[in-house]
């Protein structure tokens, strides 16, 4: 018996259990914010913020990863072999179906090969014939 005693001082156990609905009942009428489910907690409001935010705007959540993940791949391509300006433009152009600021870079890039293009042009046909 006095090993049991000494037992439950040590380990804090309590002797017998307590009904707590009384008590939860007088919380609830005595402050009812008390009451309120753990999820409407303000330490959850930023979280539920954010799902509410993924879970309205999933596409374009996934179309700005992709984007930017193939985009990035294409700037690591510039200086790596492989094809950095091709991946550069298929980001931009994933960019572009859900950012206007995505969609005028593009353009302006398209504008710019073009011109790269026609001098290129330009200057293979004015420097390649013969004037003899």
């Amino acid at each position: 018996m006095d090993e049991h005693i000494r037992r439950r001082d040590v380990w804090g156990d309590d002797p017998e259990e307590v009904d707590a609905s009384e008590t939860v009942a007088e919380l609830e009428v005595i402050e009812p914010e008390a009451a309120r489910r753990w999820h409407d907690h303000p330490a959850f409001v930023p979280l539920k913020a954010v799902a509410r935010f993924i879970q309205r705007s999933g596409k374009r959540v996934a179309v700005t990863i992709a984007g930017f993940a193939v985009l990035l791949a294409g700037i690591a391509l510039l200086v790596l072999p492989g094809p950095g300006w091709l991946l550069i433009f298929i980001g931009l152009t994933i960019l572009a179906t859900e950012y206007v600021w995505a969609q005028r870079l593009l353009n302006a890039a398209k504008r710019k090969a073009e011109q790269a293009k026609a001098a290129v042009l330009r200057k293979k046909d004015s420097g390649g014939s013969p004037s003899s």
